[in-house]
Parts: structure tokens; C-alpha cells; sequence
């Protein structure tokens, strides 16, 4: 067994009640159980952990969370609220969890805030926002590419902390090939479009060219980003179409981005990932409740890779990077 760290392990909340968000994931039938899974931090899931290998859980906030609350205001109790029960949990167990905090990005200053609070005050790790956020009702969206998240960026290169940037389903009012096919929302797809594109938006934009340290998490291998970046790049030196930065994006994927195993337990997924952006940037993750802890585990487990590159995917990569 490989004593691992792990990255994208979500939790949720009753005060204030943002964990009835995640039912739409799962069964009716299989809702109450993964509801428990995700209220509960150090009774089953600390012994799952224990059978897994998992020395460390990196706890973050359920999807979409605060980024779905319209209310900025809102936004900004609910993330502090969360923040703080985020941190009491660490402190019960810090030799087993620590935590990413949520942030209300529906107001900048707020968000630049709690993240230097988070991470000085309540010694978080680092973030997870799952994608725009939606400011002042449900259809105006905002993403973290954007202007007004100036100060953010250079107060997250100030703490030397990494963002996980974690996928949301896109609103559907701006998706109609997906209308009519409803299975193309969510994990199976969606989350793995809209958070690819975001990534990119982010590398087109030139943050990494003012922000140069900016460290930037993805889950499940990339969200199809190590697969396509080349062509995306191939494609851009034939008809850039006004994109102005000072690399190529497989350069920000390469040296501003981290990828994890969350949810994507596929061998040569794995090894094309590795080939593409370097053992040194490659985490294990899980992605629990929404995938099986055992099955992650085992999966990775029993990879056939050099053993240096194994104990840093498992563990090392993380420790550096978090600081643990």
C-alpha cells in the first residue's frame, strides 16, 4: 500500500445548509447515504481513509457552494461561516486533514480578504472555487479571468498559495447543444468542458504572464486539457485571433498548473498526463463522496510506474506544494 495524500475530498454542511446542493448528483436512492458522507469528517470517513492509505485528506467545500449564491452578501457570511468549520475540523485532526478555503468571489475585496484570513488566521492551504460564480441573480456569470479579480490574483501570489479550480456545470441558458440530453451536464461531461475552458481562459488572459508563480490545481487528469493542448496550441500560431501572451499555453500548463487523479482512475489516461506535463505535477486525488475512495486507492495502488514517480504523485508533489 502507498501512503498517499489526497486533494479533492469534499464536504458539506447542515449551518448554513448548503450539502442539500449535491443531491442532484446521486440516486434518490443513493442520495441519504452519500448526504451522511458528506456531513460526516472523523468517523467513517477517518477509518476509510486509514484502509486506503490515505494519510492526509485535503477537505474542500461541495459544488458548486458558494459560487451558486447570488446574494454577495451572502456569499460572503456563508464563506467565512464554512471557513470556520473547515478549520475546527483541521484542528480536531491536523495530523489527518487540512483544508482549501471557499471563497465569495462575488465580491473581490471580500474574497482577497477571507483568502488572507483563510490562509493566515485559520491556517488553510489554499482555495477551491468551483468555477464563475453568479453575481446578483442566476444568469450573470463571472469568471476568474476577469478584471475586477486584480487584487485576488496578486494577493494568491503574495500568500504562495495554490487555487483548485473545481468544475460547476455551465447554466443551461447558455448551452443548448446540451438541451435534450441531460446526461451531458455533470461529471460525465459538462463539469470536464466548462472547467477546461475556464483554465484556458485563465493562460489567455496573461495572468501567468503578470502573475508568474500562480499556482493553479485541476482535477480528473486536467479536465481533457493534457490531451488537446498541443493541437490548441498548433492551432493558435496559424490564427491567434488577438490572443497576446508571452508563451504557449502547453508552457502555463506546464509550470502553472497541478493535476490530480480525482475521478479518473484510467491507467493510460494517466501515463499520457505524465508524459505531457511531468511526474512533478501530478497529485493523487479521489474525488469523495462522488467516487469510491477504495476504488481510487486501489486503482493507484497497483500502478505500474517508476517508484520515484509513484511516491510523488502519492504524496511528495503534495507535500511541497501545500506545505504540509
Amino acid at each position: 500500500m502507498v501512503h498517499k495524500i489526497a486533494l479533492e475530498e469534499h464536504f458539506g454542511a447542515t449551518d448554513p445548509n448548503i450539502v442539500e446542493q449535491s443531491a442532484t448528483h446521486f440516486t434518490s436512492d443513493a442520495w441519504p447515504a452519500h448526504r451522511d458522507m458528506l456531513l460526516d469528517i472523523h468517523d467513517s470517513r477517518l477509518q476509510l481513509m486509514d484502509e486506503c492509505g490515505i494519510d492526509t485528506a485535503v477537505l474542500s467545500l461541495l459544488s458548486p457552494g458558494i459560487q451558486s449564491l447570488h446574494d454577495p452578501a451572502q456569499a460572503v457570511d456563508w464563506a467565512q461561516r464554512l471557513n470556520d468549520y473547515a478549520a475546527k475540523q483541521v484542528a480536531h485532526r491536523p495530523d489527518r486533514f487540512a483544508s482549501f478555503a471557499a471563497l465569495p468571489m462575488q465580491d473581490p475585496a471580500a474574497a482577497t480578504t477571507e483568502i488572507r484570513r483563510a490562509v493566515t488566521e485559520l491556517g488553510l492551504v489554499g482555495a477551491l472555487v468551483n468555477g464563475f460564480s453568479q453575481v446578483g441573480d442566476e444568469n450573470t456569470v463571472v469568471y476568474l479571468d476577469d478584471p475586477r479579480y486584480a487584487e485576488f490574483w496578486s494577493t494568491v501570489e503574495e500568500l504562495d498559495v495554490p487555487v483548485y479550480l473545481h468544475p460547476r456545470d455551465p447554466l443551461e441558458s447558455t448551452t443548448p447543444q446540451y438541451h435534450g440530453h441531460p446526461w451531458l451536464y455533470g461529471s460525465a461531461w459538462a463539469f470536464s468542458v466548462e472547467t477546461g475552458t475556464h483554465a484556458l481562459r485563465l493562460m489567455g488572459s496573461g495572468l501567468f504572464d503578470r502573475h508568474p508563480n500562480l499556482s493553479i490545481i485541476l482535477g480528473h487528469l486536467g479536465e481533457l486539457l493534457p490531451f488537446n493542448i498541443w493541437r490548441t496550441d498548433h492551432r493558435i500560431a496559424v490564427a491567434p485571433r488577438g490572443i497576446d501572451i508571452q508563451h504557449s499555453f502547453g508552457h502555463y500548463l506546464r509550470n502553472n498548473f497541478y493535476l490530480t487523479t480525482s475521478g479518473n482512475f484510467r491507467t493510460p489516461a494517466l501515463l499520457n498526463t505524465i508524459q505531457e506535463v511531468g511526474a512533478d505535477r501530478l497529485l493523487f486525488s479521489a474525488d469523495y463522496p462522488f467516487e469510491d475512495m477504495r476504488e481510487a486507492a486501489d486503482w493507484f495502488d497497483r500502478l505500474e510506474i517508476n517508484d520515484n514517480d509513484h511516491i510523488k504523485i502519492a504524496r511528495t508533489n503534495a507535500q511541497a506544494l501545500l506545505k504540509l
